[in-house]
């Protein structure tokens, strides 16, 4: 536990971000939703993509970077496809409507893949596979925003770390879900070391001259897992959600007038001038397999539990206690939150703080 930590019951702490986004102009439908998305993160420890992030939201929404009453249309359709026009909503509230319908045609056809293009932050990519995984489907969903990550040998941002989750159903066991980032590690990570006041690891990440930092607040670019690896699938992520959806993300950064007219004389420090941030906004793939049209269902989430049963039953190496598969720890955490409560960092509870006292909402108790 960090100085200044308080836990508080997740229900409270629910409703007070659901009116939070009501008061910001959302509909309750719409606010439920992000409050559902956000606190589902912080149930199970991905408190990066938690309320620490309603701050930000709330700075966006004021901005016109997130649009809390979207015109939400569907662009095009086949039986086995959806591109959808988010109008910068935020995103649990375009990703649910889509993945709702992904679900209801991948049953009809097989599989659905949608893409949704203007969306804003989608929060922890779980979520959304996992509501595919629980009427009985495969789901994958993956991301790409402007450039925050240093491809494989260079210093300045060039790339998104773009996350995917795939989940799966089990029967006695949590769904298989694997959600992460091509960076070492998320984004918001970053956002979380400075809500507890700590340094970030070594390896992380690049300050704006390119070099190692440990300084969460001077972070200039992540780095991507297994180097090329990591940047590699970003730069595709891209290729099939951005530049697929006719609005790419990195191209005007990589062939923008300004990079067309660099020489080799442009010094490091112009080039780290070009890795700056813009203004939110992304795009996404969402989709669904029915697993009924290859194999028996409940054969299925009998072969996924042994295949986990098998995996948990290696010998361990040195060190570890127990061999964990993807989404474990997560499901172990939120069971133990639900019961006892959302432990929450002394910086985040400040900004609640001030969000509660900007709309005059009851913090819940403890804060």
């Amino acid at each position: 536990m960090t100085q200044g930590e308080v836990t508080v019951a997740w229900e409270p702490l629910h409703n007070f971000t659901k009116e939070v986004f009501v008061r910001a102009g959302m509909p309750p439908e719409g606010a439920e939703m992000e409050a559902g998305a956000l606190l589902w993160a912080n149930l199970r420890g991905v408190d990066s993509h938690g309320v620490l992030r309603i701050p930000w939201y709330l700075e966006n929404i004021e901005q016109g970077v997130m649009n809390p009453k979207p015109d939400i249309r569907i662009l095009n359709e086949t039986p086995a496809t959806l591109f959808v026009e988010a109008d910068r909503a935020l995103g649990p509230v375009v990703t649910i409507f889509t993945m709702e319908r992904v679900i209801e045609k991948a049953r009809k056809v097989g599989i659905c893949w949608a893409l949704i293009r203007n969306l804003t932050h989608q929060g922890a990519l779980g979520y959304y596979t996992q509501m595919a995984s629980k009427a009985g489907l495969a789901g994958i969903a993956f991301v790409c925003n402007p450039p925050n990550m240093a491809p494989h040998g260079a210093k300045v941002a060039g790339v998104h770390n773009s996350p995917i989750a795939i989940s799966v159903p089990a029967r006695r066991h949590y769904p298989l879900s694997l959600d992460m980032a091509t960076s070492v590690v998320a984004g918001g990570k970053l956002w979380l070391a400075v809500d507890k006041g700590i340094p970030i690891p070594e390896g992380w990440a690049l300050d704006k001259d390119g070099h190692a930092t440990t300084d969460p607040t001077a972070v200039g670019a992540l780095l991507p897992f297994g180097g090329p690896k990591g940047s590699g699938l970003a730069l595709m992520f891209e290729c099939l959600t951005g530049v697929m959806s006719g609005n790419p993300k990195l191209e005007p950064f990589l062939l923008g007038r300004e990079v067309k007219q660099a020489d080799e004389e442009k010094t490091d420090k112009e080039w780290s001038r070009l890795a700056y941030m813009p203004p939110h906004n992304q795009n996404s793939v969402v989709a669904a397999i029915d697993i009924a049209t290859f194999t028996d269902l409940e054969e299925y989430k009998d072969h996924i539990d042994n295949l986990i049963d098998g995996l948990k039953a290696l010998p361990k190496a040195d060190g570890f206690d127990e061999i964990f598969v993807p989404g474990e720890p997560e499901e172990k955490t939120c069971a133990v939150r639900s019961r006892d409560g959302i432990p929450l960092p002394a910086g985040t509870i400040r900004n609640l703080r001030g969000v509660a006292e900007r709309f005059g909402i009851e913090l819940p108790a403890g804060l």
